[in-house]
């Protein structure tokens, strides 16, 4: 019999309404399974056995007021918690306790969860990299900013943990650890008490392992409802295969999953189109990193105006770029990604965008978290992005592809995922 830790979250959330197992049970398993990985994985940044402990038996003696009730998650360390240091992966920060909860976290102890601690991120979110490993390979890297969250739930340490997107900073860790990365759309929940990088694109996001887990944990952030299992039904989606312009930048096993993906998406019936954007599109990459560079030179002003040598090499390019930036050039390109936004809208209809996660594998070391040129374009356009892990690469690590619509269409996004991943065989129920 599989340890509790290895059940999905809607296995889990179904154990718990039976009366088959406690939140205790659950958080204990997830314990053993951290003490037994974490000194090769390092997902934590920090860790609370005791108080998880008395977390769990308290929501053993309530009675459940959601779906999450009793389930234990990890909140990538740049989610303010008054009960837990936040760092925001910087020394500065070391001994930092925020007076309130974020948002987010407000809302998630409301809805009965366990925080088992605060994973690992990259510094401010940015590219200086953490302590964590990709748990298939400890040699190579997790992806970043959201190391630690993606690494956890990959490992089987938590069913589920958070993360933010500024450029690739859920979807490419989610494709690197081989889980599942949701980013809805921009300015889905509120961002309130979550350490800014570039708030024209920051994004809550979040990993798990079954794409039955995505509606439960939408019901308690978001709006919108997702489908499940409930909903599934023969209706075909219609996909739009986008190479993007960093198509050249992509691995040869990278791109043959991407073609191999959408023949047998067709062959299984659905209406596959290849979706070339214009041209001018390409000008997406610049605006975003002017509007990036501008607004973390900004929303680090304080930590470089105080603790200057504190800062990675890393921070500091970010800040010295950004200061080269006008405001004007910076609502410049806000404009510019607008009117992107707009048009991509216009062209893509109800159709689901099918493309890459990543340029290919996880990249060997740790210095280097991986190439975000697959996911930035889509964060600049507020879209939703799900990414499914499809296969593994030459070096057996995993590879995938990423699923994305119109702004604000989330639920489409999550129906089509499902047919997919049904139509190919991927084990991403239960």
């Amino acid at each position: 019999m599989a340890a509790l830790n290895e059940l999905s979250l809607n296995s889990l959330v179904a154990r718990l309404r039976d009366g088959a197992t406690t939140s205790t049970a659950i958080v204990e398993d997830c314990l053993a399974r951290v003490t037994a990985r974490e000194p090769v994985v390092g997902a934590w940044q920090y860790l609370d056995p005791d108080g998880a402990r008395a977390q769990a038996a308290r929501r053993d003696d309530e009675a459940p007021n959601s779906r999450l009730h009793g389930i234990p998650i990890g909140l990538k360390d740049i989610i303010d918690t008054a009960d837990m240091p936040t760092a925001y992966g910087s020394p500065i920060y070391a001994d930092h306790r925020p007076k309130e909860d974020a948002i987010c976290v407000q809302r998630l102890r409301a809805a009965g969860t366990v925080i088992l601690g605060k994973t690992v991120t990259t510094e401010f979110a940015s590219r200086y990299p953490g302590k964590t490993s990709n748990p298939h390979n400890a040699a190579f890297t997790p992806g970043g900013s959201s190391s630690g969250s993606a690494a956890a739930v990959a490992d089987k340490m938590v069913p589920l943990a958070f993360g933010t997107q500024t450029s690739g900073s859920v979807i490419r860790p989610a494709a690197y650890c081989g889980i599942i990365g949701f980013k809805p759309s921009y300015d889905w929940t509120d961002f309130t008490g979550i350490k800014h990088l570039a708030s024209s694109f920051d994004t809550l996001g979040y990993y798990v392992r079954s794409l039955d887990d995505l509606p439960i944990v939408h019901d308690i952030l978001g709006a919108q409802q997702l489908p499940g299992a409930e909903d599934d039904d023969e209706t075909r989606p219609s996909f739009a295969l986008c190479r993007t312009p960093a198509w050249s930048k992509a691995e040869p096993a990278a791109q043959a999953l991407l073609e191999d993906v959408a023949q047998r998406l067709s062959a299984a019936g659905a209406a596959v189109r290849d979706f070339d954007l214009p041209p001018p599109f390409a000008r997406v990459y610049d605006s975003h990193t002017t509007v990036m560079q501008f607004e973390g030179a900004r929303h680090l002003a304080r930590e470089a105006t105080e603790h200057w040598d504190m800062m990675s090499a890393d921070a500091q390019s970010l800040v010295e770029k950004g200061r080269a930036h006008t405001e004007e050039k910076a609502a410049q390109a806000r404009h510019t990604l607008d009117g992107y936004r707009k048009e991509f809208a216009r062209l893509l209809g109800d159709d689901v965008v099918i493309t890459l996660s990543a340029p290919g594998e996880a990249p060997k070391g740790l210095d280097f978290t991986g190439d975000p040129e697959f996911n930035r374009f889509w964060t600049s356009l507020y879209v939703p992005c799900l990414h499914l892990p499809v296969d593994t690469g030459p070096q057996g690590l995993p590879l995938g592809v990423t699923l994305a619509a119109r702004i604000g269409h989330e639920a489409r996004v999550v129906s089509a995922g499902r047919w997919a991943a049904g139509k190919l065989g991927l084990p991403l129920f239960g």
